[in-house]
């Protein structure tokens, strides 16, 4: 079925007929190849299929549309399962047998943390489109990321429950339960502690857990000892959608703000999330027309709702060969220049990268749970 070319993406399809005829990609002078690896089963089988779903929908486009200069994209996926060991040896994969140009990927930020030193030594342009720990470009400048980062979300999340403005909690206590030695969690942990007292808010207690834990009944009863105004959760939506069970089984009555992690959150756990807040990258009820033909083709294809990792994965897409055209070569470090001098507007935002890496400007979408669908409830930004 042939896909009308949505609206925004039309500038990277025209801008890859620049392209010049360089040296061949993964050994076939007709495909340029790009890598990507995530979690495809699994515990966190529903970000990985998103994310690969994403990027796929944006290769049909290019592909339908020419190409990079008459070359079609051929993407090459590998299931990591979630874990650290298969990220390495899915890369090396990537790096040695299929001789891919570039990796979009990894999905999650262990993974990416586990191949970032092999990468950048190799000196692979690498774009993780859902990778938030902060520490996954830093002094890497081979790699680069189109979502937020955990601090900024964190920061964004504690700007929310303590802000006063329209729409916001207006919170002046709050608690945190974390996944103890999870990056992930413990990143969003700080950044939001950090924030929420700074703005005149207390922290009056902070509860962990492991990541294999299953009953959580021991740190809410102590939370709700303490009657606090909001309960932050950093966490995935497969952990998440638990505790908020449990919470709302004890009677526990605090607003529930969460991380992107929770995109998904709806899909088994509505009941229990009915109410609560997470940061995250693109609201589906978004008026924006882009937004909009991004979901209608994402469905037409895929026969289900786009979540925020298949709209990253499809702007990380664009981004890249948008990259590849500029460089006008398949060469790693043109690759590299080229993607530091993006500027970008995809249907998570519109954005250009720091000298980290890291995409500067991105606003963040504010979402709830509301009758078992994700809602947009306001903007609001991080603390650079």
């Amino acid at each position: 079925m042939k896909k009308k070319l949505i609206g925004f993406a039309l500038s990277a399809v025209l801008a890859v007929s620049v392209f010049a005829g360089c040296g061949s990609a993964g050994g076939d002078s007709d495909t340029i190849k790009i890598g990507t690896l995530g979690p495809y089963t699994g515990d966190n089988a529903m970000y990985g299929e998103g994310a690969k779903n994403g990027m796929e929908l944006a290769v049909e486009e290019i592909n339908n549309n020419g190409g990079i200069n008459g070359k079609q994209v051929e993407l090459v996926s590998y299931d990591t399962k979630g874990d650290a060991t298969e990220a390495v040896n899915a890369y090396s994969r990537l790096r040695d047998q299929d001789g891919v140009v570039a990796v979009v990927g990894p999905v999650l930020s262990g993974e990416a943390l586990a191949i970032k030193e092999m990468a950048t030594d190799d000196n692979m342009p690498i774009l993780t489109p859902t990778g938030t720990a902060d520490d996954i470009t830093l002094d890497a400048p081979n790699s680069f990321r189109v979502c937020y980062l955990d601090a900024y979300q964190g920061n964004a999340a504690a700007n929310f429950a303590v802000g006063t403005a329209d729409k916001e909690l207006g919170a002046k206590t709050a608690a945190i339960l974390v996944n103890k030695g999870n990056a992930y969690s413990e990143g969003l942990a700080s950044a939001f502690t950090k924030t929420f007292e700074s703005k005149g808010g207390q922290i009056v207690g902070t509860e962990s857990y492991a990541q294999n834990d299953k009953d959580f009944s021991a740190q809410l009863t102590k939370i709700k000892e303490l009657n606090p105004e909001v309960i932050y959760i950093p966490d995935y939506y497969n952990v998440a959608g638990p505790i908020l069970k449990k919470a709302k089984e004890m009677g526990i009555n605090a607003k529930f703000v969460g991380g992107d992690g929770w995109d998904s959150v709806q899909v088994e756990y509505a009941d229990a999330a009915q109410g609560s807040y997470f940061a995250n990258h693109y609201a589906a009820d978004s008026p924006d027309e882009n937004v909009q033909n991004f979901i209608k083709a994402y469905n037409e294809k895929f026969n289900k709702t786009a979540n925020s990792f298949a709209g990253l994965g499809y702007d990380a897409i664009y981004c890249m060969t948008d990259a590849i055209a500029a460089a006008g070569s398949t060469d790693s470090q043109a690759i590299i220049d080229a993607l530091n001098k993006t500027d970008f507007s995809g249907i998570t935002g519109h954005f250009t990268f720091d000298e980290n890496g890291n995409p500067k400007g991105k606003e963040i979408t504010i979402i709830t749970v509301d009758g078992g669908e994700l809602k947009f409830v306001t903007t609001v930004q991080g603390d650079n």
